[in-house]
């Protein structure tokens, strides 16, 4: 029992697995200030769209690892370490959130919009006490899939010293070692299950109550 990962590494895991949180908690927090505006900005501006959202599209397209390298000779939020990690992350969330705000907003019935704007609501009115409630439960499936993808390209930070669950995997890939591997790889999945789930639950509360 005592050889088995989760208590030969207990401590470490403990630690690695605050650290990746933070990595991911900061980064999502980030790209849902950001993100969110956006994903508002490019209804009103239809001639924004393609822009924003090309942008988003590339930065998805470039390999996780070849970012962080990108990064590290960038000053202020380049180099080595949490900084670098924590922009990536950000970078790679945006396209879910920018993409899903935008679609659950135009997808809210237009018919809903009128009737607001036969009362006499303003655009803000609008935005913040119809189209927002009403979107709200697609925007959250975008925060869900932007936080699945952070928790996983997270342990690829561990190359650039940022920390987190990725020291285990990269270590254990070095010397051949199952365990180690597991170690990491184990807790990253928990948490990538139980944000998923944590998520979709308050998705369908949403979606219930609208």
């Amino acid at each position: 029992m005592k050889d088995f990962f989760l208590v030969k590494y207990g401590p470490e895991i403990f630690q690695h697995t605050l650290e990746h949180l933070f990595l991911v908690g900061i980064a999502i927090g980030i790209a849902v200030i950001v993100g969110i505006p956006l994903g508002i900005l490019i209804t009103r501006k239809t001639n924004l769209r393609q822009p924003i959202l090309g942008i988003a599209n590339v930065l998805q397209t470039i390999p996780s690892l070849a970012l962080f390298g990108l990064l590290i000779p960038v000053p202020i939020i380049g180099g080595i370490g949490v900084v670098p990690a924590i922009v990536t992350l950000t970078l790679y969330s945006f396209l879910p959130i920018i993409r899903n705000t935008y679609t659950g907003i135009t997808g809210v019935d237009p018919a809903i919009r009128e009737a607001g704007k036969g009362m006499g609501m303003t655009d803000r009115q609008l935005l913040l006490q119809v189209e927002i409630p009403l979107a709200m439960g697609v925007i959250l499936a975008g925060v869900r899939v932007a936080t699945v993808i952070a928790i996983g390209i997270a342990t690829i930070a561990a190359a650039i010293g940022a920390g987190g669950l990725g020291i285990f995997i990269f270590r254990g890939i070095a010397v051949v070692n199952n365990q180690l591997i597991l170690a990491g790889a184990v807790p990253a999945a928990v948490i990538a299950l139980t944000a998923d789930l944590g998520i979709g639950w308050l998705e369908k509360k949403l979606k219930v109550k609208n």
